[in-house]
């Protein structure tokens, strides 16, 4: 894999023979500000607080950050105390929703946006949280705009493994993985799987002795499911699905996120080596063999 290079995420059919049903996401839990709220008949209604002003009033768009499979981002600022932030912009097409209702209006709430109150919080969490927090949330006409914290200086996590030209020390790779492994622990706790954990959605904060870790695009994330358990159709960065898309054609949430991680740690260890399943299900994976001894990542993969 080339350097820098970014692997687009998305809707992916790893089996392509059998006929998948597109996942139907319910909210089940309570979210602030904005918030969720549990109807008698099971479905839900969002009460969600209207931005005022309006985005062009509140916020200045600066550069473009980056473009992925669901939506372009944009660095920015808020103009009342130019605090940073990150602007992301998706067409409304692909926004997949929830009815939100609040001063008698009702209103688009992006299914990202619920994911990242969740996960990282609303204002108040800005900063607090590994998952990045998201601020304001805006139901355009041909879009959605979603508004988040941008932590500042960073990096995203392939960039850093870039500019350290080579694999990580084992130390190096432990303060990251143990940051993200208790934040995949609390996503889940909250019900939210990720399901595109990956370089290029980890930021690394690079202002302290031991970087901190920042997880951004819950634009293929879900709701952990409880019944049914499982999903059918994949959603995320091909490279990373897992071995039971293809083995069984159906996966779990808390394995999915295992899985990635594992892939992570790869990559963090071994350079740039990206980990493919498919390749890695017909052993053309090599492994390096030059850890330390009692961290056998051979056998970490194989369990």
């Amino acid at each position: 894999m080339a350097h820098g290079t970014k692997r687009k995420a998305g809707a992916e059919s790893v089996t392509p023979n059998k006929k998948r049903k597109e996942m139907d996401c319910d909210v089940s839990k309570s979210c602030s500000s904005p918030s969720a709220s549990q109807q008698s008949n099971g479905s839900m209604a969002t009460s969600v607080t209207i931005c005022k002003p309006t985005f062009e009033d509140a916020y200045l768009q600066l550069e473009k950050l980056g473009e992925g499979g669901f939506g372009s981002v944009y660095a920015g600022k808020r103009k009342t105390d130019n605090l940073p932030v990150a602007i992301k912009r998706i067409l409304r097409v692909d926004v997949e929703g929830r009815p939100s209702v609040s001063q008698r209006r009702t209103t688009l709430a992006p299914m990202e946006a619920l994911l990242m109150l969740r996960a990282g919080g609303g204002r108040a969490s800005v900063g607090k949280c590994a998952a990045v927090s998201l601020i304001d949330w805006y139901d355009l006409d041909q879009e959605g705009i979603l508004v988040m914290e941008r932590s500042v200086p960073c990096v995203d996590l392939l960039t850093y493994l870039d500019n350290n030209n080579g694999p990580l020390r084992e130390d190096q790779a432990k303060d990251i993985m143990k940051q993200l492994v208790k934040a995949a622990i609390q996503m889940l706790s909250e019900e939210v799987c990720h399901r595109d954990i990956k370089a290029e959605n980890v930021l690394v904060q690079t202002n302290s002795d031991v970087p901190r870790v920042r997880i951004i695009d819950f634009g293929c994330g879900c709701l952990v499911r409880k019944i049914p358990y499982f999903y059918t159709e994949y959603f995320g960065t091909p490279a990373y699905a897992l071995p039971e898309c293809y083995s069984v054609g159906r996966y779990e949430a808390g394995p999915t996120t295992v899985w990635q991680l594992g892939a992570l740690l790869l990559e963090l260890l071994d350079g740039h080596k990206q980990l493919n399943t498919s390749e890695f299900l017909q052993r053309k994976t090599t492994l390096s063999s030059e850890l330390s001894r009692g961290f056998n990542l051979n056998q970490a993969m194989e369990q």
